[in-house]
């Protein structure tokens, strides 16, 4: 056996959540290995929706473009009772958010994000299987099996179990994974079909009992391809088989048991809203549905996230996108943490905000797969915010800072909002707040005000505070990136990775100008709002400063006479070392 080699964190599982994790860990430059005990991608449509947070999270990535490139757009959905039409779904979002719903089959999903992260100097070892761990008070020891049948020991600093809904590393926590199952069998088909709903609409097909129970549904998602979709329907006797699990999680696809054509075919010339023939059954099977919830997310050095934390109902296409929002939480702050930028505590809030999200959407798909989306009483307008995953927020979390200005503003624990109308002297077309942060791996303060000497007082008052707090990192830590200002007319940057990425997780500064004092003679470079956008959507009172952090929520909102002591408060209690 070979024995002990060292890598900062050991990621457990390949697929979009693990992918993820590695994605945001190797940009910041944090050595990971990512092992998989499958021998190669599964060609399965399984997760297709994506939220257009994921794409928000995406495009800061540069990830953003490839996804579009290869996705197709989700409209909306025709709602079927018993053979009627009752609703239409419009998966309308306001204007000013960048990007709407969209499909992708898991498969391509993981292709571009495993592509994305080879880029970065990491590739999946596949056939590689975690057989078990033992963790101390400096890292952990994992053993591991690779494709050969040849076992490894394995010394990491941490561990993320991204492993599914069967997780091991879950397991090895001995975690309570609490819930419940559905009782019925339901079964999956990848395929194409020749009715005609518009271009971007799903379906959602039921017929009642004379009881009014469902007997029987279809649902339908588009994907890439003319006429093809991801079917899922209720499971026909003859396929059905409960068998006993003992206390595995009965949750995901059953093996042994695919689905023909005609079976679906069956179903199709039940619940269609026309005559249908399906066609080019590319996949399908069987599957299971479960909801649970771990009771923590982590455990010392090691942690749960996506499927290995939370299992629900596929509606609405929140679980995938949920899990990579849980790779993106923890990743940033254990970049932080191992390069000394923050103390080991940072860690326990990723339980602390991801935990009662993971709450929220294990209950809310409950709800919906049994009453549907449509009996939903929040607003439409909320109720479709929601969906998009553009509504989680952390601000009762410990790193919210104290809310400013208007109560509906966005306030720290928010997400931050993007806007566009943003110029720049030398650029002839208006930017947006994406475009600005893209490539950032660290925070981004973001300045706004009228008098440019306003702006120049806070962000020298910015970079003294990062500087400060910077130079406490823990013994025997590099200089700290923290001090890093950077953004037009703000010299001083530190330096750049390739394709613009920062090394580390500096704090950089943007400053943004009032549009009415757009001819400011003595405002050389920064940001213009042009359009006035920001200041609608920020709500903005007067001179304000926000921090934005890497997963692109809210650290800090203040007024920005007071930007030094927000900054203290918030950095000061990032580089706490324990």
């Amino acid at each position: 056996m070979a024995r002990t080699r060292t890598t900062d964190v050991l990621i457990a599982g390949a697929g979009p959540v693990g992918l993820s994790a590695a994605a945001e860990l190797r940009r910041r430059g944090v050595r990971c290995r990512l092992v998989d005990r499958l021998p190669a991608r599964l060609p399965y449509a399984k997760a297709v929706g994506i939220q257009p947070r994921t794409l928000e999270i995406w495009d800061r990535m540069g990830l953003a473009r490839a996804v579009l490139e290869a996705a197709v757009p989700l409209r909306g959905q025709s709602i079927l009772i018993d053979g009627r039409e009752v609703a239409r779904i419009e998966l309308a979002l306001p204007p000013e958010v960048p990007y709407g719903f969209a499909a992708l089959p898991q498969y391509e999903t993981e292709r571009l994000l495993e592509e994305y992260v080879a880029g970065l100097g990491t590739t999946i070892e596949r056939g590689t299987e975690l057989l078990s761990f033992a963790q101390d008070a400096d890292g952990v020891t994992a053993l591991l099996r690779n494709a050969s049948g040849a076992d490894e020991e394995l010394r990491t600093r941490y561990l993320i179990g991204c492993d599914g809904a069967h997780s091991t590393v879950r397991k090895g926590l001995g975690l309570n994974f609490e819930g419940g199952a559905f009782p019925e069998e339901y079964m999956l088909g990848d395929l194409e079909a020749d009715w005609d709903l518009p271009y971007g609409y799903g379906l959602r097909s039921l017929h009642h009992a004379e009881d009014g129970s469902t007997d029987d549904a279809l649902v339908a998602i588009p994907l890439p391809g003319t006429g093809r979709y991801r079917m899922s329907m209720t499971v026909p006797p003859e396929l059905s088989a409960r068998a006993a699990r003992g206390d595995e999680v009965a949750h995901g696809l059953e093996g042994g048991r695919a689905p023909e054509l005609s079976h679906i075919q069956a179903v199709v010339d039940r619940l269609a809203p026309t005559p249908t023939r399906v066609s080019t059954l590319r996949w399908s099977s069987v599957f299971r549905i479960s909801h649970r919830i771990v009771d923590r997310y982590s455990v010392g050095r090691v942690f749960v996230a996506g499927d290995a934390a939370h299992i629900h109902p596929p509606t609405g296409a929140q679980g995938m996108n949920t899990g990579i929002q849980d790779a993106c939480n923890l990743a940033w702050k254990l970049a932080l943490v191992l390069d000394g930028e923050a103390g080991p505590a940072l860690l326990d809030s990723y339980d602390a905000e991801r935990r009662p999200v993971g709450e929220e959407v294990v209950g809310r798909t409950v709800r919906h797969a049994r009453q549907g989306i449509e009996s939903d009483p929040e607003d439409p307008g909320t109720l479709m915010l929601r969906e998009a995953q553009l509504l989680v927020a952390y601000r009762d979390g410990p790193l919210a800072g104290s809310p400013y200005g208007p109560e509906d503003a966005p306030q720290p624990g928010d997400r931050a909002p993007d806007c566009g109308g943003l110029t720049v002297p030398v650029a002839t077309y208006p930017l947006r707040l994406l475009d600005v942060l893209r490539g950032r791996t660290g925070h981004v303060l973001l300045l706004y005000a009228s008098d440019p000497a306003d702006l120049a007082r806070a962000a020298e008052a910015g970079a003294v505070v990062a500087a400060a707090v910077g130079g406490r990192k823990a013994p025997g830590a590099e200089p700290a990136a923290l001090g890093g200002l950077s953004g037009p007319g703000f010299p001083g940057a530190g330096p750049s990775g390739p394709d613009g990425q920062d090394p580390g997780s500096g704090l950089r500064t943007v400053a943004v100008l009032a549009r009415e004092a757009a001819s400011a003679a003595d405002f050389g470079a920064g940001y213009v709002d042009a359009a006035g956008e920001f200041a609608r959507t920020y709500r903005t009172d007067g001179p304000t400063g926000f921090l934005v952090r890497p997963d692109g929520q809210l650290g800090a909102r203040f007024p920005l006479a007071g930007t030094a002591a927000a900054l203290t408060g918030y950095l000061g209690a990032l580089s706490v070392p324990s």
